[in-house]
């Protein structure tokens, strides 16, 4: 039986049909959408077939990324559009525009009030903010290093550093990062949690800081390096490596007061096999981490403890997971770009944990 959700006109029907009766009629279509300097942003979300990303704004809307790429090289025409859908489901707003395959894709973050784009490239030029309709706005670029405060979201990692602070629409740099550091994790309570790497034998160490001040540190286990720090809720975790391959997490759940190495849990480390860069390590608003690989398996952990995990059963396989709140957004998609849709492609969505999911229509 098809499910359908009134909040987000979902459904778990199975994979959408292409409007082409065939697949040369796609391909055609496909290459004129592409080709076109102005795409009509229907024709773009129809040939991408899923979306490149999905960010929510802090009252519930969407914005979704899509891109249709060049099939037969990686260079030449492109298109990308992007779609805002708000928490009852309609569409309120849409835009597209000729792109190049070598160009950097847009990407966005949500916040309060709607989304920032992320910079494309080297310092804060190109960052701008939309609101839950759509409506462009400017936002407020400046060298000289904020405090962050709560409200405040990581824009930019490194090189450089950013913040948006969505109550003035301003970007700035961060103030206090470690020169060392080499991740970062800014959390609700405009807390900075960093991953600093030290040039000598020491092993890496976990700072974390607010308003200026440093709250503490700890030291990453041996024989392992750091990876992937995410934190959220009075949650921290960083992912643990060891020779290439990831070994397992670094875990706080009261603001690293104490800290736990989980090397099990439930979760089979030894099956993620594309390496520490293909990791998806995220935490929900309760406190549950998410941890896997993009194109392979994910575990969620069965409460905020986050020491044991159970593994998610998902509809297809997903090329990327994320977790906005406590809803979880696979999506779908092919590897490399092509003319036609793979089994189960687009947007899916969870919001009990990956007990059932229901695909965007």
């Amino acid at each position: 039986m098809c499910a359908v959700s009134a909040a987000l006109a979902l459904t778990a029907c199975g994979p959408g049909r292409p409007a082409d009766a065939s697949s040369g009629d796609r391909e055609a279509k496909y290459k004129r959408v592409i080709e076109d300097p102005h795409p009509r942003p229907a024709d773009v979300i129809e040939m991408a077939g899923a979306p490149t990303g999905v960010v929510r704004a802090g009252e519930g809307s969407l914005l979704l990324t899509y891109y249709a790429g060049n099939v037969e090289d990686d260079e030449g025409p492109a298109a990308s559009a992007w779609r805002i859908i708000d928490p009852d489901g309609a569409t309120v707003a849409q835009h597209a525009e000729h792109a190049d395959a070598e160009a950097t894709r847009a990407a966005y973050k949500g916040v309060t009030g709607g989304f920032v784009r992320v910079p494309p490239g080297e310092g804060a030029q190109g960052a701008y903010a939309l609101d839950v309709r759509g409506k462009r706005q400017k936002v407020v670029i400046t060298e000289t290093p904020l405090r962050t405060r709560p409200g405040d979201v990581l824009l930019a990692e490194l090189e450089p550093t950013l913040i948006y602070r969505p109550a003035t629409r301003t970007v700035a740099p961060p103030a206090g990062v470690p020169e060392d550091a080499v991740r970062l994790a800014v959390d609700e309570r405009g807390t900075i949690w960093s991953l600093d790497q030290s040039l000598t034998q020491d092993p890496d160490r976990i700072r974390w800081q607010l308003d200026g001040r440093t709250l503490g540190s700890t030291a990453v286990p041996k024989p392992y390096a750091g990876g992937v720090l995410v934190a959220r809720g009075g949650t921290a975790a960083l992912s643990l490596t060891r020779d290439e391959s990831v070994s397992g997490l670094l875990v706080t759940t009261d603001s690293g007061e104490h800290w736990r190495t989980v090397l099990g849990g439930g979760v089979a480390w030894r099956d993620l096999k594309r390496g520490p860069e293909s990791l998806v390590l995220d935490v929900l608003d309760d406190g549950r981490l998410l941890v896997g690989e993009e194109g392979g398996r994910y575990w969620l952990a069965d409460d905020h403890t986050n020491s044991a995990f159970h593994e998610l059963k998902t509809p297809t396989t997903f090329t990327s997971l994320t977790v906005h709140s406590k809803t979880l957004y696979g999506i779908a998609d092919a590897t490399t770009a092509t003319y036609s849709l793979v089994k189960g492609e687009g947007l899916w969505i969870s919001r009990d944990g990956g007990r059932d999911w229901r695909r965007q229509e």
